[in-house]
Protein backbone atom coordinates (compact mmCIF):
# COMPACT_ATOMS: atom_id res chain seq x y z
CA UNK A 1 0.00 0.00 0.00
CA UNK A 2 1.47 3.68 -1.18
CA UNK A 3 -1.24 5.78 0.19
CA UNK A 4 -0.98 6.63 3.81
CA UNK A 5 -3.84 6.98 6.15
CA UNK A 6 -4.91 10.96 7.97
CA UNK A 7 -7.25 12.87 9.50
CA UNK A 8 -9.08 14.64 6.00
CA UNK A 9 -9.24 18.18 8.57
CA UNK A 10 -5.92 18.33 10.02
CA UNK A 11 -2.30 16.86 10.43
CA UNK A 12 -2.85 15.52 13.50
CA UNK A 13 -1.61 11.34 13.65
CA UNK A 14 -4.01 9.42 13.24
CA UNK A 15 -5.01 5.67 14.69
CA UNK A 16 -6.65 2.77 12.61
CA UNK A 17 -8.71 -0.42 13.40
CA UNK A 18 -5.17 -2.54 14.21
CA UNK A 19 -3.36 0.43 16.32
CA UNK A 20 -6.66 2.13 18.05
CA UNK A 21 -5.84 2.96 21.83
CA UNK A 22 -8.15 1.87 24.57
CA UNK A 23 -11.52 3.00 24.54
CA UNK A 24 -12.38 6.92 25.74
CA UNK A 25 -15.30 9.26 25.47
CA UNK A 26 -15.82 10.52 21.86
CA UNK A 27 -14.62 13.48 20.96
CA UNK A 28 -16.94 14.52 18.04
CA UNK A 29 -18.85 12.68 14.78
CA UNK A 30 -17.26 10.77 12.14
CA UNK A 31 -17.39 14.32 9.98
CA UNK A 32 -18.87 17.62 10.97
CA UNK A 33 -22.19 18.37 9.54
CA UNK A 34 -22.36 21.28 6.74
CA UNK A 35 -23.27 24.55 8.77
CA UNK A 36 -26.61 26.09 8.49
CA UNK A 37 -26.16 28.24 5.76
CA UNK A 38 -24.71 25.39 3.74
CA UNK A 39 -26.95 23.95 0.92
CA UNK A 40 -26.93 19.92 0.83
CA UNK A 41 -26.45 18.37 -2.25
CA UNK A 42 -27.93 15.66 -3.83
CA UNK A 43 -25.62 13.46 -3.05
CA UNK A 44 -25.16 13.61 0.39
CA UNK A 45 -28.79 12.14 0.39
CA UNK A 46 -27.15 8.83 -1.61
CA UNK A 47 -24.55 7.74 0.36
CA UNK A 48 -23.97 5.30 2.35
CA UNK A 49 -26.86 3.68 1.81
CA UNK A 50 -25.71 0.39 4.15
CA UNK A 51 -25.16 0.56 7.35
CA UNK A 52 -21.44 1.06 8.32
CA UNK A 53 -21.80 0.65 11.75
CA UNK A 54 -19.48 -2.14 12.27
CA UNK A 55 -17.36 -0.89 10.02
CA UNK A 56 -13.09 -0.75 11.36
CA UNK A 57 -12.84 3.08 13.12
CA UNK A 58 -10.14 5.62 12.67
CA UNK A 59 -9.43 8.13 15.27
CA UNK A 60 -7.82 11.51 14.45
CA UNK A 61 -5.89 12.96 17.70
CA UNK A 62 -8.38 16.28 17.18
CA UNK A 63 -10.78 15.53 15.96
CA UNK A 64 -11.94 12.13 17.59
CA UNK A 65 -13.89 9.01 14.67
CA UNK A 66 -12.98 9.92 11.60
CA UNK A 67 -13.36 8.53 7.55
CA UNK A 68 -9.28 8.42 6.60
CA UNK A 69 -7.87 10.40 4.09
CA UNK A 70 -5.46 8.56 1.82
CA UNK A 71 -2.36 10.61 0.65
CA UNK A 72 1.18 9.14 -0.78
CA UNK A 73 4.14 9.77 1.18
CA UNK A 74 5.53 10.78 -2.26
CA UNK A 75 3.86 11.37 -5.68
CA UNK A 76 3.73 9.27 -8.49
CA UNK A 77 2.51 6.98 -10.71
CA UNK A 78 1.81 3.73 -9.37
CA UNK A 79 0.83 5.53 -5.88
CA UNK A 80 -1.37 7.33 -8.20
CA UNK A 81 -2.97 4.18 -9.70
CA UNK A 82 -3.72 3.37 -6.41
CA UNK A 83 -5.72 6.72 -5.78
CA UNK A 84 -7.63 5.89 -8.88
CA UNK A 85 -8.84 2.60 -7.88
CA UNK A 86 -9.88 3.77 -3.89
CA UNK A 87 -11.69 7.16 -5.43
CA UNK A 88 -13.32 5.31 -8.19
CA UNK A 89 -16.87 6.69 -6.63
CA UNK A 90 -15.77 10.39 -6.50
CA UNK A 91 -13.96 12.36 -9.78
CA UNK A 92 -10.20 13.40 -8.89
CA UNK A 93 -10.63 16.49 -11.01
CA UNK A 94 -7.31 17.98 -13.11
CA UNK A 95 -7.22 20.68 -15.98
CA UNK A 96 -6.45 19.52 -19.13
CA UNK A 97 -4.85 18.94 -20.81
CA UNK A 98 -1.98 19.94 -18.22
CA UNK A 99 -0.16 22.54 -19.63
CA UNK A 100 3.68 21.69 -20.61
CA UNK A 101 6.62 22.12 -17.59
CA UNK A 102 3.47 21.26 -14.62
CA UNK A 103 3.39 18.45 -12.95
CA UNK A 104 1.08 16.63 -10.18
CA UNK A 105 2.56 17.03 -6.66
CA UNK A 106 -0.39 15.48 -4.07
CA UNK A 107 -3.30 13.90 -4.21
CA UNK A 108 -5.57 12.41 -2.08
CA UNK A 109 -9.05 10.79 -1.29
CA UNK A 110 -11.13 10.51 2.01
CA UNK A 111 -12.61 6.42 2.07
CA UNK A 112 -13.54 3.94 4.56
CA UNK A 113 -12.18 0.54 3.70
CA UNK A 114 -15.28 -1.15 1.50
CA UNK A 115 -16.92 2.23 0.94
CA UNK A 116 -17.40 5.28 -1.44
CA UNK A 117 -15.02 7.75 -1.31
CA UNK A 118 -16.77 10.87 0.04
CA UNK A 119 -13.80 13.54 -1.47
CA UNK A 120 -11.34 13.30 -3.67
CA UNK A 121 -8.43 16.21 -4.27
CA UNK A 122 -5.62 16.81 -6.78
CA UNK A 123 -2.69 19.21 -6.34
CA UNK A 124 -0.83 20.34 -9.71
CA UNK A 125 1.75 23.08 -9.96
CA UNK A 126 3.94 24.79 -13.00
CA UNK A 127 5.79 28.27 -14.07
CA UNK A 128 3.82 30.31 -15.20
CA UNK A 129 4.38 33.70 -17.42
CA UNK A 130 2.52 36.02 -14.90
CA UNK A 131 3.45 34.77 -11.52
CA UNK A 132 5.82 32.59 -11.07
CA UNK A 133 5.36 29.16 -9.97
CA UNK A 134 1.87 28.36 -9.26
CA UNK A 135 0.18 25.36 -7.16
CA UNK A 136 -3.25 24.36 -8.07
CA UNK A 137 -5.70 22.01 -5.70
CA UNK A 138 -8.82 20.89 -7.05
CA UNK A 139 -11.03 19.12 -4.05
CA UNK A 140 -14.35 17.68 -5.16
CA UNK A 141 -16.36 16.22 -1.48
CA UNK A 142 -19.52 15.82 -0.17
CA UNK A 143 -20.88 17.97 2.18
CA UNK A 144 -19.67 18.16 5.85
CA UNK A 145 -15.85 16.15 5.10
CA UNK A 146 -13.80 19.43 5.66
CA UNK A 147 -10.94 17.81 3.56
CA UNK A 148 -11.84 21.33 1.46
CA UNK A 149 -11.59 23.24 3.97
CA UNK A 150 -8.39 22.34 5.02
CA UNK A 151 -6.85 22.78 1.86
CA UNK A 152 -8.51 26.18 1.59
CA UNK A 153 -7.22 27.25 5.55
CA UNK A 154 -10.59 28.06 6.37
CA UNK A 155 -12.70 27.42 9.76
CA UNK A 156 -16.10 26.84 8.20
CA UNK A 157 -16.64 22.91 6.63
CA UNK A 158 -17.92 23.91 3.73
CA UNK A 159 -17.89 26.53 1.85
CA UNK A 160 -20.63 28.90 3.09
CA UNK A 161 -23.72 31.08 2.05
CA UNK A 162 -22.16 32.95 -0.66
CA UNK A 163 -22.40 30.28 -2.73
CA UNK A 164 -24.80 31.13 -5.27
CA UNK A 165 -25.11 34.59 -3.93
CA UNK A 166 -24.90 36.52 -7.29
CA UNK A 167 -23.28 36.45 -10.10
CA UNK A 168 -20.33 34.00 -10.54
CA UNK A 169 -16.33 35.22 -9.90
CA UNK A 170 -14.87 32.59 -11.86
CA UNK A 171 -16.45 29.45 -14.06
CA UNK A 172 -14.88 26.58 -15.40
CA UNK A 173 -15.72 23.12 -17.40
CA UNK A 174 -16.18 20.05 -16.12
CA UNK A 175 -16.72 17.89 -18.72
CA UNK A 176 -17.20 20.25 -21.08
CA UNK A 177 -20.18 21.84 -18.76
CA UNK A 178 -19.78 24.99 -17.84
CA UNK A 179 -19.31 25.47 -14.17
CA UNK A 180 -19.93 28.77 -11.68
CA UNK A 181 -17.80 29.45 -9.13
CA UNK A 182 -17.63 31.98 -6.04
CA UNK A 183 -14.64 33.74 -3.90
CA UNK A 184 -14.28 32.03 -0.29
CA UNK A 185 -13.42 34.72 1.54
CA UNK A 186 -10.08 33.61 3.90
CA UNK A 187 -10.02 36.62 6.07
CA UNK A 188 -11.50 34.82 9.12
CA UNK A 189 -8.72 32.26 9.44
CA UNK A 190 -5.86 34.72 9.81
CA UNK A 191 -3.84 37.21 8.20
CA UNK A 192 -1.83 34.93 5.84
CA UNK A 193 -3.26 36.06 2.42
CA UNK A 194 -1.17 33.44 0.44
CA UNK A 195 -4.05 32.00 -1.62
CA UNK A 196 -7.25 32.42 -3.61
CA UNK A 197 -9.91 30.11 -2.44
CA UNK A 198 -13.07 29.38 -5.67
CA UNK A 199 -15.96 26.97 -4.65
CA UNK A 200 -19.32 25.82 -6.06
CA UNK A 201 -21.21 22.36 -7.37
CA UNK A 202 -20.28 19.90 -9.85
CA UNK A 203 -21.99 16.22 -10.40
CA UNK A 204 -23.80 17.17 -7.01
CA UNK A 205 -21.02 17.87 -4.63
CA UNK A 206 -18.87 20.48 -3.81
CA UNK A 207 -16.09 21.62 -6.05
CA UNK A 208 -12.83 23.73 -4.37
CA UNK A 209 -9.84 25.56 -6.03
CA UNK A 210 -7.35 26.80 -3.86
CA UNK A 211 -4.57 28.74 -6.25
CA UNK A 212 -0.87 29.86 -5.11
CA UNK A 213 -0.33 32.93 -5.19
CA UNK A 214 -3.55 34.83 -4.80
CA UNK A 215 -2.90 36.79 -8.22
CA UNK A 216 -2.77 33.53 -9.82
CA UNK A 217 -6.82 33.28 -9.78
CA UNK A 218 -6.26 35.60 -12.93
CA UNK A 219 -5.48 32.04 -14.94
CA UNK A 220 -9.32 31.56 -14.07
CA UNK A 221 -9.78 33.91 -16.97
CA UNK A 222 -8.61 31.24 -19.26
CA UNK A 223 -11.96 29.22 -18.47
CA UNK A 224 -9.72 25.72 -17.62
CA UNK A 225 -11.35 22.34 -18.64
CA UNK A 226 -11.30 19.75 -15.77
CA UNK A 227 -11.70 16.18 -16.73
CA UNK A 228 -11.65 13.38 -14.29
CA UNK A 229 -8.39 11.26 -13.73
CA UNK A 230 -10.14 8.37 -14.18
CA UNK A 231 -11.42 8.57 -17.86
CA UNK A 232 -7.69 9.29 -19.23
CA UNK A 233 -6.88 5.40 -20.27
CA UNK A 234 -3.59 5.09 -21.59
CA UNK A 235 -2.59 8.81 -21.41
CA UNK A 236 -2.71 8.50 -17.22
CA UNK A 237 0.88 6.31 -17.98
CA UNK A 238 2.31 9.93 -19.45
CA UNK A 239 0.90 11.90 -16.24
CA UNK A 240 4.13 13.86 -15.09
CA UNK A 241 4.69 13.73 -11.57
CA UNK A 242 6.84 15.71 -9.20
CA UNK A 243 7.63 18.95 -7.51
CA UNK A 244 6.75 19.72 -3.60
CA UNK A 245 3.40 18.52 -1.62
CA UNK A 246 1.19 21.46 -0.62
CA UNK A 247 1.93 23.40 2.87
CA UNK A 248 -1.06 21.96 3.81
Amino acid sequence: MLLVAGCPRCTAPVTGPDTAPAPGPETGPDVAGPPSQARTTPAAHRRHAADASDAPRWRCSNHGPITPLWRPAQAGYEAFAEHVSRSSAIASWLPWPLTPGWAVTDFGCVAAPGQDARASFVTCAGASDRDGVVELSVVSEEPGVGLGARCAGVSRTDPGADIGDGPPQAKVRVEGHPCALWSVSTSESGTDFDRSVFAGEAHGRWLWLVLRPPSAALLLSEEWTLLDVAALGPELVDLPFGGSPPPW
